[in-house]
């Protein structure tokens, strides 16, 4: 029987797969989402001068960061000291509480 968290699990991945693909369809003008997006004037100026898919990915990430925290990284940026998805796009929090995002994820 297969338990509840490899459900939630799996379903994570499918939801990310999904936006993975309709990224990578060619058409950057739709940027639509199953899942809530923050604004893009939340985006530093390097990343809002990204591909669109590519801004869309870090507005995921600030909308639903316990998502990307529960998905390892295979990119092999553990060796910098990442432990989850999450932390490809941002590092951390300010003291004013707002993040401070890693541009790990631009390229």
């Amino acid at each position: 029987m297969v338990s509840k968290r490899k459900v939630s699990f799996i379903f994570i991945l499918v939801i990310l797969l999904a936006i993975s693909l309709a990224g990578c369809s060619g058409d950057s003008g739709n940027t639509s989402s199953a899942q809530p997006l923050a604004p893009a004037s939340s985006l530093p100026d390097d990343v809002r001068a990204a591909p669109a898919n590519v801004q869309e990915a870090y507005r995921f990430a600030l909308a639903n960061p316990t998502i990307l925290e529960q998905i390892p990284c295979y990119c092999g940026c553990g060796s910098v000291g990442h432990k989850n998805n999450y932390q490809c796009y941002v590092a951390g929090s300010g003291a004013d509480g707002k993040p401070i995002f890693d541009n790990h994820a631009l390229g």
